[in-house]
């Protein structure tokens, strides 16, 4: 399902300013490319009645300009990405979240930047799955992925790491771990 989504672009001062809508990924991210040629300003791709950020481009390489750890979601269920990202939210990160391989990597071929994380959902098929962390790998080789899993499914291989499902209390700590933040942070 298609979705309209916003864009906006951020100034150094951290304030936004609407630059117009898509609708769809395909259209977001084309009109988010030519956003990116007009500024050097961090532009960025919004879905507003989940307030999920969906893309982002112009972000700098260095955590000087993004203090924040950057999460990105690949989820394969609506209701709990938009869950997990306001919890992560809540505790000091960047969220990108998008549902599915497909708008994963339309969304990750925007130069965009360095993402701390990948969390790959677990309400998928476990070759869905499987290939979404090989092709994570692939192309962004130095960033680690967290992969969730129901109770009784096994790890799911090329994963970084690995986590049952049990809530944000197990949920935290990994993801602290994973982007280099001690949990003191939490």
């Amino acid at each position: 399902m298609d979705r309209n989504y916003e864009l906006f672009e951020k100034f150094r001062d951290g304030s936004p300013i609407w630059r117009g809508h898509a609708f769809g990924l395909r259209e977001t991210r084309l009109k988010l490319e030519q956003l990116s040629r007009t500024t050097s300003n961090e532009c960025f791709a919004l879905y507003l009645p989940t307030k999920e950020v969906v893309a982002r481009v112009n972000v700098g390489r260095s955590r000087g300009g993004h203090p924040k750890p950057v999460v990105f979601q690949i989820a394969y269920d609506r209701k709990l990405s938009a869950a997990r990202s306001e919890v992560l939210r809540r505790h000091g990160y960047e969220v990108i979240s998008v549902v599915g391989n497909e708008a994963a990597r339309l969304i990750l071929s925007i130069p965009a930047g360095t993402f701390d994380l990948f969390i790959v959902g677990h309400d998928a098929p476990e070759e869905t799955r499987k290939e979404m962390v090989m092709w994570l790998k692939a192309k962004f080789p130095a960033t680690r992925i967290l992969a969730l899993n129901a109770p009784k499914t096994p790890e799911l291989p090329g994963a970084d790491y690995n986590l049952k499902l049990n809530g944000p209390d197990t949920l935290l700590p990994i993801v602290a771990t994973a982007c280099g933040r001690g949990s003191e942070q939490l």
